[in-house]
């Protein structure tokens, strides 16, 4: 097979997306081309686009975004075929390639390796380029193939749904427990899924969006839930700040369970899934003596939290950073049919088609609600 031409989304800076042709080769022996059809826009990517960079990552070449995806594959290398795809199969891209060569690698813990060159992100240099294009090649090892019964859209929420899984999996979640969802977007309405499927007693979210934490009670994917108050004069000291947090742990704490006069209580695994200060500062006291708060949200690098407060209870606080071995798990829960996974068709809120639509996509994706009022949760692409 020879190159090709491909038409790709580049982003030149902010707020800047071109539709560019690139020269694609052919797949080289351990890999597979794939016709991409099926992206989920991400926090990340919006980062991104709005600012051309994501936190003190800049961006310093044309960068295509995208990472959450799913394609079929059009070309297999000369050695691929031992992996079991052939031509026509649905995939789901699992994008980040690490060095595999590392002590991180061998223990499987290859998320973290320092060599990790993903997609659409600009830590590493060249960039890795991103999925929003109309075809990749990439190692065979890293598609995973899709089951007849699952859509493009699954696949591509495998991505952020390995995401809530290897939280959940960090957890140690124990059945029958309480779990608290600091953050109602995308990620935490996963978290709440996937703590449920674990046996989860009660899941509570809390957000500042109340449509939001609507969502959640009457999808299935909680079981109480509080708009978190926003307060009319913002806390400036440290005291403040943590007396706010205590107040918004209070009433997280005295939340009753939809439908019943039971209490929450204290959580005794919470995942903070916003990188919001005042929500880690919540998720310490909200949790219980000897639990764990998972720290999922990529917000604020400092931070002023209170630390004795997690260390007198002996609360652990557990980085979570993607995902490792999640993907073949997360197709088998989507298959599953388990029955206490929500639908999580219901995430997708809007679709787009094409390269030409991508920009407004991202503009949909940044706000709450869309200009008809309707919930903004989950923006797909679709390039079929």
């Amino acid at each position: 097979m020879s190159g090709t031409e491909i038409k790709a989304s580049v982003l030149h800076g902010a707020n800047d997306l071109r539709v560019e042709v690139r020269s694609l080769p052919a797949p080289a022996a351990d890999e597979v081309q794939v016709a991409v059809q099926a992206t989920g826009l991400c926090g990340s990517d919006l980062h991104y686009f709005r600012h051309f960079r994501n936190g003190p990552i800049e961006v310093r070449e044309p960068l295509t975004l995208g990472h959450e995806s799913a394609g079929v594959v059009v070309a297999v290398g000369s050695s691929s075929a031992s992996s079991g795809l052939k031509v026509g199969d649905r995939v789901a891209l699992e994008v980040g390639l690490s060095c595999e060569n590392c002590e991180l690698c061998r223990e499987g813990r290859y998320n973290i390796c320092r060599g990790m060159n993903f997609r659409s992100s600009a830590k590493a240099y060249p960039h890795s380029q991103g999925t929003l294009q109309e075809r990749i090649n990439h190692p065979a090892r890293w598609c995973h193939k899709l089951p007849d019964t699952l859509t493009l859209e699954h696949g591509a929420i495998v991505e952020p749904l390995s995401v809530a899984m290897h939280a959940q999996a960090r957890s140690g979640l124990k059945p029958g427990s309480t779990v608290l969802v600091l953050g109602a977007g995308a990620v935490g309405l996963l978290c709440a899924a996937a703590s449920k499927v674990a046996g989860a007693k009660h899941v509570v979210i809390a957000d500042i969006q109340s449509d939001r934490v609507a969502f959640a009670l009457d999808n299935g994917f909680a079981d109480a839930g509080l708009t978190v108050p926003i307060p009319t004069v913002r806390p400036e000291t440290v005291e403040d700040k943590l007396a706010y947090a205590q107040d918004v742990a209070a009433s997280l704490k005295d939340l009753k369970v939809k439908g019943s006069e039971e209490v929450i209580g204290e959580a005794a695994v919470t995942f903070e899934c916003t990188g919001v200060e005042s929500c880690m500062q919540t998720a310490i006291y909200a949790t219980q003596p000897g639990g764990k708060i998972l720290i999922i949200g990529m917000g604020m690098s400092v931070q002023t939290l209170p630390i004795m407060a997690a260390s007198v209870k002996e609360v652990d606080l557990v980085g979570v950073f993607r995902y490792a071995n999640m993907y073949p798990e997360a197709i088998g829960l989507l298959a599953s049919g388990n029955s206490a996974l929500p639908d999580l068709r219901k995430l997708v809120t809007h679709r787009f088609q094409g390269l030409d639509q991508i920009p407004g996509a991202f503009d949909t994706a940044a706000k709450v609600k869309d200009d008809k009022g309707d919930l903004v949760i989950k923006v797909m692409v679709d390039m079929a």
